[in-house]
């Protein structure tokens, strides 16, 4: 089965949607992209915000349901309608039937359970309707909190790479987790 990163689908989960994203959505993507925490715990640079800068974003995250080669979805929580976050499944590689897992998720999505709820939905959707084989991520050793949820979706540690990120505060590794079609097939999805 190949891969379709056309198809953009809405996913719905107990306390989370997963949509393309909303013309709507921007100011909280935004705020988002605006707060330190999200900077340091996704490894970014700061933006430098200006009209320019603005657009830039606006257009981009207006583009992503056009985007054959990979999968943006905004995660919404259900009980407010807000954005919360996004979940991405990107760097596409056809012959090996393997992508790589990012996520974002902003102040007010954090610290509930949602990011594990929406990387469950965004993973079981890899690998059962996309028919893929493998998903990988990098998660940074300063981020223990993200790393629990990868590993309670299913997510393996391979391996670290050392020295992977500079910060302000030194050097951080990087742990790249994975998780396979049989190690999905292989667990109980409900915890």
């Amino acid at each position: 089965m190949a891969a379709d990163f056309s198809v953009k689908p809405t996913l719905v989960g107990p306390r989370v949607v997963l949509r393309p994203f909303r013309a709507g959505d921007f100011p909280a993507v935004r705020d988002a992209l605006r707060d330190p925490e999200v900077v340091r715990l996704t490894g970014s640079q700061p933006i430098v915000w200006d009209e320019a800068a603005e657009e830039r974003l606006r257009e981009w995250y207006g583009t992503r349901a056009d985007r054959p080669d990979r999968l943006d979805l905004a995660v919404e929580e259900r009980a407010t309608g807000a954005w919360v976050g996004e979940v991405v499944l990107n760097e596409w590689d056809p012959p090996n039937r393997s992508c790589n897992f990012r996520t974002m998720f902003g102040p007010q999505g954090r610290d509930r359970g949602l990011g594990t709820e929406a990387a469950r939905l965004l993973v079981g959707y890899g690998l059962e309707q996309l028919g893929l084989h493998r998903i990988a991520l990098e998660v940074y050793s300063f981020n223990p909190r993200a790393r629990r949820a990868y590993e309670k979706v299913g997510f393996v540690a391979e391996g670290v790479l050392r020295d992977a990120l500079r910060t302000p505060q030194g050097w951080v590794d990087a742990t790249v987790m994975a998780i396979l079609a049989d190690d999905w097939k292989g667990q109980d999805q409900q915890g």
